[in-house]
């Protein structure tokens, strides 16, 4: 491996900045969330703690973790190769991750969504527990995507 390839140009900093920042504001939203659910054993207020925070942390993290994805992508200029080369493993692990697991979060926040609403009428904590499993299989989905982003199998 060579020192050059150690080196990367500035105009590409912001971009992979704030794809960890928000791969970080994702997890720390998904351990928050599924932590309070997991450790709210009835308690209303622990669960609907748990539930904002994927609503209100976990999704917006999502969101721009998937942007600076995208920007870096263009900008390290993987969208110009041509069709015939493969791309890396690591590349493909981090896009099926990343959309899967966006679905995955909407349908847990969906889920937890009609949880918290039926708290009022004392239910709903089934579907919350739903919910924290749900962010559980996510987080361990998200520890293998940073794998494949840190170590760069091949």
């Amino acid at each position: 491996m060579s020192a050059l390839a150690a080196i990367r140009p500035d105009e590409q900093n912001l971009p992979l900045l704030l794809h960890v920042l928000g791969a970080m504001i994702l997890v720390g939203g998904l351990l928050t969330g599924a932590s309070a659910l997991a450790f709210a054993r009835g308690n209303v207020g622990n669960l609907r703690l748990g539930y904002w925070s994927l609503l209100a942390v976990a999704l917006p993290g999502w969101i721009l973790m998937r942007v600076g994805a995208q920007w870096i992508y263009s900008e390290q200029g993987w969208d110009d190769v041509p069709d015939n080369v493969d791309e890396p493993a690591w590349l493909g692990i981090g896009y099926i991750v990343a959309d899967a697991g966006g679905l995955i979060l909407l349908v847990s926040l969906i889920t937890g969504g009609i949880g918290v609403r039926r708290l009022k009428a004392g239910g709903g904590s089934g579907l919350l527990k739903a919910t924290m499993v749900i962010s559980l299989i996510l987080l361990a989905a998200y520890v293998v995507a940073v794998w494949a982003m840190a170590g760069k199998p091949d």
